[in-house]
């Protein structure tokens, strides 16, 4: 009788455990977060523009960051580069086509600590249709105690996609190059409070 409480105190020990071991999750706060991206554009500058809608969740346990899951949704439609024209371009079926690809979507598959305390977040990216795996180098700070109530976390970190990839190919040829790059460099910069 003695051994078979023993394993039952064991088994309820273990579960226990493996509750408090859950990763926390937390829920992206966009009134204080962004999600940007920047451009070549006539092979001499940077054309910059971002998001206005998407939502997100992390979970994240600080003692273990190989637990950390990710999962974003964009609303292609929210693009803004503080040009109309060039907006309703971008979302047109020349690139976005926000109508037949509503969304963009980012899902973690792994989570890595790297040396310098980063941690790369491997995941499933779908643009327009297409899903990619990609590596996004992040810097996850916190969790702090906000004076507003709560706990949050931030995330930080820059990656780059080749669009033409992902059949986002239109361009123009130009003298020594094109109008357009390939390459778009994405910058996050996300708050996410406890739930």
């Amino acid at each position: 009788m003695k051994k078979v409480f023993q394993v039952f105190a064991v088994a309820v020990l273990s579960f226990v455990f493996a509750v408090a071991a859950q990763a926390d999750e937390y829920i992206l706060d966009t009134g204080h977060s962004s999600i940007n991206f920047a451009v070549t554009h006539l092979m001499v500058s940077e054309t910059k523009g971002g998001f206005t809608d998407y939502r997100g969740i992390v979970k994240y346990d600080p003692a273990d960051v190989s637990k950390t899951e990710v999962d974003v949704t964009i609303q292609v439609a929210s693009l803004n580069t503080h040009l109309e024209a060039r907006d309703n371009h971008l979302r047109s079926a020349d690139f976005l086509d926000a109508e037949k690809f509503a969304t963009i979507t980012f899902r973690t598959t792994m989570a890595k600590k790297e040396d310098d305390g980063t941690v790369t977040l491997v995941g499933d990216l779908t643009l327009h249709g297409v899903t990619i795996k990609v590596s996004i180098p992040v810097k996850i700070t916190g969790p702090v105690k906000s004076p507003m109530g709560g706990e949050v976390i931030g995330l930080s970190g820059e990656f780059i996609v080749n669009r033409s990839e992902f059949g986002v190919a239109w361009n123009k040829d130009m003298e020594g190059g094109v109008v357009v790059g390939n390459d778009v460099k994405v910058s996050i910069n996300a708050e996410a409070k406890k739930q």
